[in-house]
């Protein structure tokens, strides 16, 4: 799939949700299965700075394509970087790089959020968008 029709696929499944409450739980679910970065991965190299809690994500390539892995010690954000992974894992870094994250606002997700981890969602998406200039660099 496509980073556009996995994004379209979050839109749809919130706009389910009547409430916010309903949707925080739907994203504490996302982050249950969040697939984990390995241990060797949670040092200070791969946290996100700018985050309120600790997140952390790692990059590899695989072939052509970027895997991340990641985790978070608080379960709000776990289920945020779990719609991040979801949308921007397996997929080429030129994609990754080019594409827009205007469904973040439309699942209301922004406005929803404190100040401090509404930054944090930015620098979220500006580590995952820096891992795949990396990779995009080094194909090139």
């Amino acid at each position: 799939m496509t980073i556009a029709e996995i994004q379209e696929d979050i839109i749809d499944e919130f706009s389910m949700f009547e409430d916010w409450e309903e949707r925080y739980q739907y994203m504490i679910d996302l982050g249950k299965t969040l697939p984990l970065i390995d241990e060797q991965y949670k040092t200070d190299q791969h946290i996100i700075k700018g985050c309120q809690s600790k997140v952390w994500v790692h990059a590899e390539m695989d072939t052509d394509k970027v895997k991340f892995t990641a985790d978070s010690d608080a379960i709000i954000t776990k289920g945020i970087i779990a719609i991040l992974i979801r949308v921007f894992s397996n997929q080429h870094p030129k994609d990754i790089i080019e594409s827009n994250t205007d469904f973040i606002d439309k699942i209301g997700l922004k406005e929803h959020l404190s100040p401090t981890r509404a930054n944090g969602l930015v620098s979220m998406i500006k580590q995952i968008k820096m891992y795949a200039i990396a990779y995009q660099t080094q194909l090139n």
